[in-house]
Parts: structure tokens; C-alpha cells; sequence
């Protein structure tokens, strides 16, 4: 009676599996790291699992895994995305787009206040080597194809860049948002310092690196806004990658390194490419609505440019820069399509335009080379990412290290292969 209770209380593997909602070998899995104990069948081949220990971990693991596709929460004292608004540190981003100065927004991430903006300066030998690293490649590529070369350039001309300390890497950060700026290939005229010990503003720096136009006070402040509101977003896949990176006590350069290698992907900060592309297609057309509407058709209700996951009720971030650009000197072709698409999708706030379509008016409204709205997220982000490092230096190395559930062949069941002899 006893034995057949117990056999009634067993599962197969195939029955464990199900209930873990694994593979069975995932189940082996649990088993070689003692989270399961199994017994052999009456067979003397197949396995069987106690149907409450299996039904313990399942509970278990409903509790503790976090949902497929996600990672594990990060505690951070950065960036909040409430109620459909972006904060740092606990101030709207919003309103300090066009209020405060990209200088101010760094230190308010770095330091928790904006009140001493850093000097964003860089050694003239550093980037001497940068511009020299990127001269062979600078012809045929985009400013924001170079931003890794000029990293990795700028961290040979630091040989003590494994110092990790606070006051160090917020030195270092400056060093690297001012290179970034500063080395790229110019095709505009440079802007007059401050004064002989103050560098004009990164924006100003970066423009004669975009265009060709000379800037007016307005391009320039809309560009400082979207840097503002680019600085950092939570725990994207790009700042992630830093702070994994930082984990592992890589120095400063690496961590933006890192950064930088993810944000080149499509689904992150190249998407300011695609929403680029997607304006000047409508702008050609003369129709956006229909050129939207296509986009929507052809990707299964996305379009580049347009809807924003994180914020159901519309990105706040293209609302105050679309705010600034309309409130400047647009071209009438610019502004009349940027109106049409804000009020053809005021109320379907999922597909309302978000920060990539307001970089792309930016771009176009001050005729940008091709790649401009990347490299503008890119260095924006390089403060954010700096941010990240700061909080992951002071937590223990190495704890984020993930632990991968292995599912391939079991040891010792391999297949048999043929040798050629």
C-alpha cells in the first residue's frame, strides 16, 4: 500500500518538466546542482521525482525567477520612469531640458547636484592621438562609427585608467565626453572659448563635428536640451552592458566601450538612423500621414520614430524637444510635417513620436550629416554610463555575473562520431 502511494506521488521526467515548464534536461540540470533528487524506475533506466519536491521548486521559482526576457532588478539611485515621466535623481528631465545646461545634468548624475558643473576638458595630447587613431577611416565613416576608436585611443594615452576611485573616474569622465566632442573630424568652424580657462559648452564643441551650418543661439540650445534628455534612461541594454562591464572592475574606457558597442544596435541607438530616414523619405513624399500609416502597415503596427514601450501615454522626452524645436526658426516644409504627424497621432498615444523622431528633426532641421543623431545619444549617454559605473565600482566586483542553465547533451550520452583515420 505504502510502495503504491509512493509510486502514485512520482513523476517522469517528462512530468517534472512540465510542471518546472523546462526542458528535461534542464531537469538533469537541477539534479547535478542538488536542487532535485531523483530515484531510478522499476526499468532501471528511467528516472522518478518526488511530485512535491518537484512541485516546491516550481513554487520556488514562480517566486524568485524574474519574467522571461528580463534581468534581474538592479537598486539605483539614477533614473525613475513614474507615471509617464523621466527623472534623475528625482527631478522631471523634462524641465531641465532648455532650464540647465548638459554640463549641469552630469554632475547632478555624478555627484547628486547640478549646483558645480564640471569642466569638460581633455589633455591636447589625448585627443591629439584620438584624431590620429581615426584620421585613416575618417573619410568613409560616420562620426558615430569613429566614437570607439576615439575611446580606445584615449585610454592609451591614460596608463593609470585601472583607478577606480570616485574623484578618478569622474575625472576620467570628463576626459572622455570632451574627446568624444573634440576629435571628431570638423566640418564646421570652431567655437570661441568662454574664457582662456573655460571651454565653451560640450554642445558648442560638438556642432562644428554635425554640420556645416554656423549655429545660432536657439540650434544650439535644442541640441544642449536633447544631450539633457538623452543623459540616461534606467537600466537600457546599452547601460546594462557598462555596468556589467564595471562589475568586472574594467576601467572607464571599457565601461563606455561597452556601451558604445551595444548602443549600435538597431533596437537601441541606431534607431535614430532609421528615424532619420523615415523623415526624409516623408519629407520627399509630401505626404507623412501616408508614409506613416505604410510604416505601420509594413511593420505590424511599428514604425521607426514612432511609440515608446516605456511610456504608455506618449515619450516625454520627444514632447519637450519637439516643444523646443517647434518653438525655433523651422524650415516650413520641417515644421508643417513635424505638426501633421504630432496631431495625426495625438490621440494614440502608443504610436505618438518619441525621442529618435525628435533627434531626427533636429538633424534635419540644421542639415546634420548621416549618423548625427547616434553620435549625439552616444555621447549624451557616455555620462550616464560614467553614472552607472560610479554606483556598480562601490558594490561588490563580480555580482552580476549570471548562471546559464545548461541544456545541451548530458555527460556521457554524447553521440558516437565517426574519426577520419
Amino acid at each position: 500500500m505504502a510502495t503504491d502511494e509512493a509510486a502514485e506521488r512520482a513523476l517522469t521526467t517528462d512530468q517534472a518538466a512540465r510542471l518546472l515548464g523546462v526542458k528535461p534536461e534542464t531537469v538533469y540540470a537541477y539534479v547535478s546542482r542538488g536542487l532535485l533528487r531523483r530515484r531510478r524506475g522499476e526499468d532501471g533506466r528511467s528516472s522518478l521525482f518526488a511530485a512535491d519536491e518537484v512541485r516546491r521548486l516550481a513554487a520556488k521559482h514562480a517566486r524568485s525567477a524574474p519574467a522571461k526576457g528580463s534581468t534581474p532588478s538592479i537598486e539605483t539611485r539614477l533614473t525613475s520612469m513614474t507615471d509617464g515621466s523621466l527623472h534623475y535623481r528625482g527631478q522631471d528631465v523634462a524641465q531641465l531640458a532648455g532650464s540647465v545646461g548638459f554640463e549641469a545634468v552630469v554632475a547632478l548624475l555624478w555627484t547628486g547636484s547640478p549646483d558645480e558643473p564640471p569642466s569638460l576638458s581633455v589633455p591636447p595630447a589625448t585627443t591629439k592621438k584620438a584624431k590620429a587613431a581615426i584620421k585613416p577611416l575618417a573619410a568613409d565613416a560616420r562620426p558615430c562609427d569613429l566614437l570607439p576608436i576615439v575611446v580606445a585611443a584615449a585610454a592609451t594615452a591614460d596608463p593609470l585608467r585601472y583607478d577606480v576611485q570616485p574623484d578618478t573616474v569622474m575625472r576620467t569622465g570628463c576626459t572622455l565626453l570632451a574627446v568624444l566632442a573634440e576629435a571628431l573630424p570638423r566640418i564646421g568652424a570652431e567655437p570661441q572659448p568662454i574664457s582662456r580657462s573655460e571651454p565653451p559648452p560640450l554642445a558648442a564643441r560638438l556642432w562644428p563635428a554635425l554640420t556645416s551650418r554656423p549655429p545660432t543661439g536657439e540650434a544650439l540650445r535644442a541640441l544642449d536640451a536633447a544631450m539633457v534628455l538623452l543623459a540616461d534612461h534606467d537600466l537600457a541594454a546599452s547601460t546594462m552592458a557598462a555596468r556589467l562591464a564595471a562589475s568586472t572592475r574594467a576601467h572607464p574606457y571599457a565601461v563606455v566601450g561597452a556601451g558604445l558597442g551595444v548602443l549600435a544596435g538597431p533596437r537601441h541607438g541606431a534607431a535614430a538612423g532609421l528615424a532619420h530616414r523615415f523623415l526624409r523619405d516623408t519629407l520627399r513624399g509630401g505626404d507623412p500621414v501616408g508614409e506613416l500609416s505604410e510604416r505601420l502597415r509594413e511593420g505590424g503596427g511599428q514604425a521607426p520614430g514612432f511609440g515608446e514601450d516605456f511610456y504608455p501615454g506618449g515619450d516625454p522626452r520627444a514632447a519637450r524637444l519637439l516643444e523646443i524645436l517647434l518653438g525655433s526658426d523651422l524650415p516650413d516644409d520641417l515644421r508643417s510635417t513635424v505638426v501633421r504627424l504630432r496631431d495625426a497621432t495625438a490621440d494614440r498615444p502608443r504610436i505618438r513620436p518619441n525621442v529618435d523622431f525628435a533627434l531626427a528633426v533636429l538633424c534635419h532641421a540644421n542639415e546634420m550629416v548621416a549618423g548625427a543623431g547616434e553620435t549625439v545619444r552616444a555621447i549624451a549617454r557616455t555620462a550616464g554610463w560614467i553614472a552607472h559605473a560610479l554606483e556598480e565600482y562601490r558594490e561588490p566586483p563580480d555580482r552580476l555575473r549570471p548562471t546559464g542553465i545548461y541544456t545541451g547533451a548530458r555527460a556521457g550520452r554524447s553521440r558516437t562520431m565517426n574519426t577520419y583515420r
